[in-house]
């Protein structure tokens, strides 16, 4: 992997520079995500795949319930199933009174995140469904390994996203932002867009997912590609010292920069950035999100005035439905929406 910026190689060595790219080549090559995708890039042959569809409805979704819509708003009681201790959120498993799974999510990507699936839901792209509950009880509940302490002495747990597992999907691996069967495509540029006005600076490979979902009426299995971990949204531009300050912060995002450069052809984003350089202590993690910059850059014009132009269908209330959906206080809900509503402004202007 080159390392092009020459401000950034300032400050470490040339062996340490080695050392570190050739230990990336080797994660790289040996991600869980990369390897998934190999095993379900040949499976799929046979099988549609989508990472976007017609919304045709943009001007009607109900933005307050988001994909799952309002018949499957989490249920009343539920039963401790199992922590799940990958990423840095805490997380853990419940089923429902009807039998369905949820994951619950604690801390702050709580919010953040079922705003975020809302939004990317409204224009066409898969996202989970996502539900926020200020107010949680699971029976059976255990000590929790992380997380213990937002976990209230009497048992509740506060201010949680819900994400539901519906019947007949079932995630199959993982895809790359260099390497899916969308590379240059209208639809992917598009989604790469969103990232930008949401400020989802958190875009390693792995919070990428496939979902094989089986249709009953064709009996066709269909695969969809989606960024399966929207949490790091709504905050700042790249990594910040603190989880606080980088999401779900208003007044981070309400500052932050959209668009970076215009050029007859292309566009530029400010997102993602570049880690704060606190993180050059560990350069391991400080080039590999350096190195996601590209994401955000060089995105033909025509492909972000196109998302921009879904965007716009959307009523003030539709978006300001989505953050009322995460609990946010009127004042926040006007504050947040008044940064997208500027920036959808900003794309239809391209």
């Amino acid at each position: 992997m080159a390392i092009s910026n020459t401000t950034l190689r300032q400050g470490i060595t040339l062996g340490c520079a080695a050392v570190l790219t050739l230990a990336l080549l080797t994660q790289s090559a040996a991600s869980p995500a990369g390897k998934a995708q190999e095993a379900t890039r040949s499976a799929a042959a046979n099988e549609p795949v989508y990472i976007w569809q017609n919304p045709s409805d943009i001007a009607s979704r109900n933005l307050y319930y988001g994909p799952g819509g309002k018949e499957h708003e989490p249920h009343t009681v539920y039963t401790f199933i199992k922590e799940d201790l990958s990423g840095t959120n805490p997380k853990f498993d419940v089923r429902d009174e009807n039998g369905v799974k949820w994951r619950v999510k604690l801390g702050v990507e709580a919010r953040p995140e079922v705003v975020a699936t809302r939004l990317v839901w409204a224009v066409g792209y898969y996202a989970n469904e996502d539900y926020f509950l200020p107010d949680l009880r699971v029976q059976n509940m255990p000590r929790l390994k992380r997380g213990q302490n937002l976990v209230s002495k009497d048992g509740a747990i506060h201010n949680v996203r819900l994400k539901r597992s519906p019947k007949g999907e079932e995630k199959i691996g993982g895809w790359k932002w260099s390497d899916n069967p969308f590379t240059r495509q209208r639809e992917l540029n598009g989604l790469r867009v969103m990232m930008a006005l949401l400020n989802n600076w958190d875009l390693k490979d792995e919070n990428n997912a496939i979902y094989e979902e089986k249709k009953s009426d064709s009996g066709t299995p269909e695969r969809h590609y989606a960024v399966s971990d929207l949490g790091a949204s709504f905050g700042t531009t790249g990594r910040s010292l603190t989880h606080s300050m980088s999401k779900g912060n208003l007044n981070a995002y309400q500052h932050s920069k959209f668009i970076r450069k215009t050029t007859s052809e292309y566009v530029d984003f400010y997102v993602p950035s570049r880690p704060a350089l606190i993180y050059l202590a560990t350069p391991k993690e400080f080039f590999s999100r350096a190195d996601m910059r590209w994401i955000g850059r060089h995105i033909p014009r025509s492909d972000a005035q196109w998302i921009g132009s879904l965007l716009a269908q959307l009523s003030p209330d539709q978006i300001r439905d989505a953050f009322r959906a995460a609990g946010y206080t009127p004042d926040q809900v006007n504050a947040y929406a008044a940064v997208v509503e500027k920036r959808i402004a900003e794309l239809k202007q391209l």
